[in-house]
């Protein structure tokens, strides 16, 4: 009986296919420990494993440290995932993958994380990166924590089988984070949640022209010069031995241009890196203060800083007032950190035991008064651009004592909205004069408050003039 060889070929090949797709497999799926193992030439039971944890909030950073790293000469790596049921759910460590068989290979992991106000990065996550170094070979493990769950925050280990080089490599990504650092020349607002860990968000560095801020003459001169001044003569203010560090308190009534400024700052201050924080987050001054010196220069805003005057820090007893923590931070920077707090405040009676505590701290206060008949000209001016206006503006600026900008914008809103619904081309007298009325009218009290009308500009009783004028006037310490 003849043979087919043609079909004992075809068998052949299809018999050596299934063995090799069944190795692959059995290689995939083999135990973590077997891959390490053989890469460091050891069963890894004598030798040191070092490592660090990072907030979750430094994921790009990591990923941007170990490019940089992986990529100089003499260097060359392979990326393994770490497969396991419950590992993200428990402190696995590097000793776990080294001894237990319960961890297989898998697909590396990753997650995008925010690397500016439109940018993402893939990050590797839960992974065991096999590095060969011209000094010897390295095992480096990356484990994320979920963001919910009851082990958070970034852990990164090192093994080598010599102790120096595992070190080494950690200390050099360390480096190159920060060479690479993400948030530099940002601005970024920073969140704390009730376990006080906290969350960085990119934010987009707003354009505000000069002349969208109308503030009494003089005074942006003075606000730019404290705040951006050291900044632009660093090395001058350095060579004469005068500090960098500085405070700037903007208080006065509701909606008369304090957040409005610090936008404009915002805007002026390229090159540094503007932190915005929220309520919660002075919680964790302590932390924030490092970021601030980390990525310097920068400006650090807390806006509203009354309302939290009381909060306690994060900590083993929370008995620190976070105000005074954040005094602290201030004071406790070094000669050439170039870092700037500035403050706002609706009250500053309420910071006065802290800033009286701690003088020099905040070292100019300047006060954002309600806009006078010159202001409120100009903010009408400002808010009816794009319009095609009738009616005089000096009329309405003289009736709107007390007056802020949300209010002469909600003034126009009403007015062209009447003009439309009528169907007129421009905005009439009537429009404009009876959209005034209805804002002042008795009956609209409550709005008014709302949209910042002091009803007659006159400062509220016990508002501090004398001591703010003194704080203002008092020179910070060298």
């Amino acid at each position: 009986m003849s043979v087919d060889t043609s079909d004992e070929a075809f068998r052949a090949r299809f018999a050596q296919l299934i063995s090799d797709l069944l190795n692959e497999t059995r290689r995939d799926d083999e135990p973590i420990s077997v891959a390490i193992q053989a890469h460091l030439g050891s069963d890894g039971a004598q030798l040191q494993i070092h490592g660090e944890e990072l907030p979750s909030f430094e994921l790009a950073n990591l990923q941007l440290g170990l490019d940089a790293a992986l990529a100089r000469p003499g260097y060359s790596h392979t990326v393994l995932g770490v497969a396991g049921q419950g590992r993200r759910f428990s402190e696995v460590s590097l000793t776990d993958l080294l001894r237990s068989s319960h961890h297989r290979v898998g697909p590396p992991e990753y997650v995008s994380a925010p690397a500016g106000p439109s940018r993402t990065l893939p990050c590797l996550t839960w992974s065991v990166v096999l590095i060969t170094a011209p000094d010897g070979p390295v095992c480096l493990f990356i484990r994320r924590g979920e963001e919910f769950g009851p082990v958070h925050g970034i852990v990164v280990q090192a093994i080598s089988a010599k102790p120096e080089t595992a070190v080494r490599f950690l200390a050099d990504l360390r480096r190159l984070m920060d060479e690479h650092d993400v948030f530099r020349g940002q601005v970024i607002s920073i969140s704390a949640d009730n376990r006080g860990s906290l969350r960085v968000h990119f934010l987009e560095r707003p354009e505000l022209d000069e002349g969208d801020l109308i503030l009494p003459d003089g005074l942006l001169e003075r606000i730019e010069r404290h705040a951006l001044g050291p900044t632009n003569h660093r090395d001058a203010l350095l060579a004469r031995n005068r500090h960098l560090s500085r405070g700037l308190l903007l208080w006065g009534p509701p909606g008369t241009g304090k957040t409005h400024t610090v936008r404009y700052l915002t805007g002026r201050l390229r090159g540094s890196t503007v932190i915005i924080l929220s309520g919660a987050s002075l919680g964790a001054i302590g932390r924030i203060g490092g970021i601030a010196r980390r990525l310097a220069p920068a400006v650090v805003v807390l806006e509203d800083v009354d309302l939290i005057a009381q909060e306690r820090t994060f900590g083993p007893q929370r008995s620190q007032p976070a105000l005074f923590e954040l005094m602290n931070e201030m004071s406790g920077l070094a000669e050439d950190a170039d870092v700037a707090f500035i403050l706002t405040t609706n009250r500053p009676d309420a910071l006065e035991p802290a800033l009286a505590a701690r003088p020099g701290r905040v070292d100019l206060a300047i006060e954002i008064p309600l806009p006078d008949a010159t202001a409120r000209r100009r903010l009408l001016e400002l808010y009816a651009r794009g319009l095609d206006l009738e009616p005089s503006l000096g009329e309405i600026a003289d009736r709107t004592a007390g007056a802020t900008a949300s209010f002469f914008r909600e003034l126009l809103r009403k007015a062209t909205l009447a003009s439309i619904e009528a169907g007129h081309e421009r905005v009439t007298e009537s429009e404009l004069t009876n959209a005034l009325d209805e804002l002042l009218a008795e009956t609209a009290a409550l709005t008014r408050v709302l949209l910042g009308h002091a009803d007659g500009g006159k400062p509220e009783a016990g508002t501090p003039h004398a001591w703010m004028e003194r704080m203002a006037q008092t020179p910070s310490a060298e």
